[in-house]
């Protein structure tokens, strides 16, 4: 974590809500999994789709921020506005989520998120912004290696994709 981040620049406040971010994010998986696990079959969500996902991960981000921002829109870049999925504003960072599925592998991934990337940089209060990829099908063949890729400064602001489980 400290390869990217510059201490002197964070407040503790930052430093706080970044640790936060990236526990949530890398305990997703075990999370999602855990609530399969139901007495006698009763129904649960399963993380079938991107929007399971934003469900179960909007549930986990209220147990550490007061202020979770569903859906923000982010200004225009190259002729069309986006929203940001989760915009936590008092920490000034934005949680971007994504899940694979057949047809979104890591070179369309990888696409999105750079992307995104441009567009959430013009964001007033994007310093910065966690991608957390959940790949539960295994479809990303190298998936530390995408990370590396994609984090650290791009444009201004510090960028940190996890993908989950990191046992893939």
């Amino acid at each position: 974590m400290r390869e990217y981040w510059d201490d002197a620049e964070a407040t503790p406040a930052e430093k706080d809500a970044l640790s936060s971010l990236l526990r949530i994010c890398s305990r997703v998986h075990l999370i999602a999994r855990q609530l399969r696990a139901r007495h006698a079959g009763r129904p649960t969500l399963e993380v079938e789709d991107e929007y399971d996902l934003q469900d179960l991960v909007h549930a986990l981000l209220m147990l550490e921020f007061d202020d979770v921002r569903r859906e923000e829109w982010s200004p225009s870049y190259a002729g069309a506005g986006s929203r940001l999925d989760f915009l936590l504003k008092d920490h000034r960072a934005v949680l971007e989520v994504k899940k694979t599925r057949k047809g979104l592998d890591a070179k369309q991934i990888g696409e999105e998120l750079l992307i995104d990337i441009q567009r959430y940089r013009a964001h007033p209060d994007c310093k910065t912004l966690v991608c957390l990829v959940y790949d539960s099908e295994g479809r990303i063949a190298n998936p530390r290696g995408l990370e590396k890729d994609l984090s650290g400064e791009r444009n201004d602001i510090d960028v940190r994709v996890i993908i989950a489980p990191s046992g893939t």
